[in-house]
């Protein structure tokens, strides 16, 4: 603000309305201006190289008349604050009426409303103009001017005081209001969450532990796929936020959760434990689906709790369960190559055709590279239902049919163990 010349504020709404409506009439040509700019990018090409271009121009246009004059005004907005952000001769009567549209503006989470309104969110926190970005380029050595030697002071993102209470403002409207407002509100937060600075200050965790318990189920589903960055900027609230989450019961927020729940093991290890065991016990399967996959990130806290884990879930009831293991057994088999736990073999006689066929690719290629740990388990499934091997025996037959015998040799102790074909490691 000008201290020569102090804002004043609007008295009324009505007012308010009848100065953007003035100003709005006053500024045609700005109008004309976006109009033809919108055109420019809306309107197909082809249409240009008709007979009669201008009249195929008007039926396009109007057949999207609501989404033409969203980008107009969402355009007429952003000059506004330009204006009224100019820190030379900042625009008080502009700041206003701009605020005030842009309120109006934001009713869909899609669209304008969610990048343009949140690059104008962004400029209101920081105080600076619309496209006036407050980063620089690296420098390198394709420009002539670059010095390696040289050090270039970075200011990084500065707040502004009054910028983050105006947008905060904009945020608290967002949240008090119906279904699609909110859900553009989360929309925002998921790209202030890329801006760590601006996390503090708009109080982003605070939001979202508000809304955790929206009634809209898209809030919580979208606050989920948000976690992992909120903790990242603040564990204490991620912490907070991801035990309501798990509280919540529909299956739709369960799912969301268990999408992200790598990306919680990599943040906050040991925590998210608890959370995996919770997810194991549902009766949705796509959440055990997702959840059985992440068993593999157990390896990195605890090799043993891996390998017991991989042993209880080989007796698990859900067949997508099963399957979703054998992604993990090369590790396993490279950590416990005597399968002691008997992991493997409980896998293989377990019947489910798609999980023994997954099983029999692992095993092929144990046959190329690893005989001594292709022997081991193969021993095993022997012990227990010598029958079951006939399927591997099958298509090894077909592949390398003198291996066959060589196995099947071994197995009855009247062979020696078969050497690798390749020198790779499992």
């Amino acid at each position: 603000m000008d201290p020569d010349f102090p804002a004043i504020h609007p008295e009324n709404a009505d007012k308010l309305i009848e100065k953007t409506l003035d100003i709005f009439d006053a500024e045609s040509i700005v109008f004309d201006r976006h109009l033809q700019t919108i055109v420019e990018i809306m309107v197909p090409y082809k249409m240009t190289l008709t007979q009669k271009p201008f009249e195929e121009h008007e039926k396009w246009l109007i057949n999207r008349k609501e989404e033409v004059a969203e980008r107009i005004l969402f355009a007429i907005c952003t000059d506004w604050f330009s204006r009224a952000l100019d820190e030379s001769v900042p625009d008080t009567d502009r700041w206003w009426i701009a605020i005030f549209v842009l309120n109006g503006l934001c009713q869909k989470p899609r669209g304008q409303s969610v990048y343009q309104g949140y690059h104008l969110l962004e400029s209101i926190a920081l105080a600076s103009r619309p496209g006036a970005w407050h980063s620089t380029k690296e420098g390198g050595p394709h420009e002539m001017s670059w010095d390696p030697n040289a050090q270039v002071p970075r200011m990084g993102i500065l707040v502004h005081e009054a910028g983050v209470e105006s947008a905060l403002w904009l945020m608290n409207k967002l949240e008090k209001s119906g279904e699609s407002r909110r859900h553009l509100l989360i929309e925002w937060i998921a790209l202030l969450l890329e801006r760590q600075e601006l996390v503090g200050p708009l109080k982003i965790g605070e939001k979202m532990l508000s809304v955790v318990d929206d009634e809209y189920v898209e809030v919580p589903i979208k606050l989920a796929i948000c976690l992992p960055r909120l903790i990242e900027a603040d564990i204490e609230i991620g912490l907070k936020l991801l035990e309501k989450l798990s509280n919540r019961e529909e299956i739709n927020v369960q799912r969301s959760l268990a999408d992200v729940l790598t990306r919680l093991f990599r943040r906050i290890e040991w925590q998210a434990l608890p959370y995996l065991e919770k997810m194991l016990l549902s009766d949705d399967n796509t959440v055990l689906a997702a959840a059985s996959s992440t068993v593999g990130d157990i390896r990195f806290l605890d090799e043993e709790l891996f390998a017991d884990k991989l042993s209880e879930l080989s007796k698990h009831p859900n067949s997508t369960v099963k399957r979703n293991l054998v992604g993990h057994l090369r590790n396993y088999i490279t950590l416990y190559p005597e399968d002691e736990r008997g992991i493997f073999s409980t896998l293989w006689i377990d019947g489910d055709e798609v999980l023994a066929t997954r099983l029999r690719e692992l095993l092929l290629r144990m046959d190329e590279v690893n005989t001594e740990c292709f022997g081991l388990i193969t021993s095993k499934i022997y012990e227990k239902d010598v029958s079951s091997l006939v399927p591997l025996w099958d298509v090894l037959e077909i592949r390398r049919a003198d291996r066959v015998e060589i196995w099947k040799k071994y197995l009855e102790g009247n062979g020696e163990l078969p050497k690798p074909i390749y020198s790779d490691t499992f």
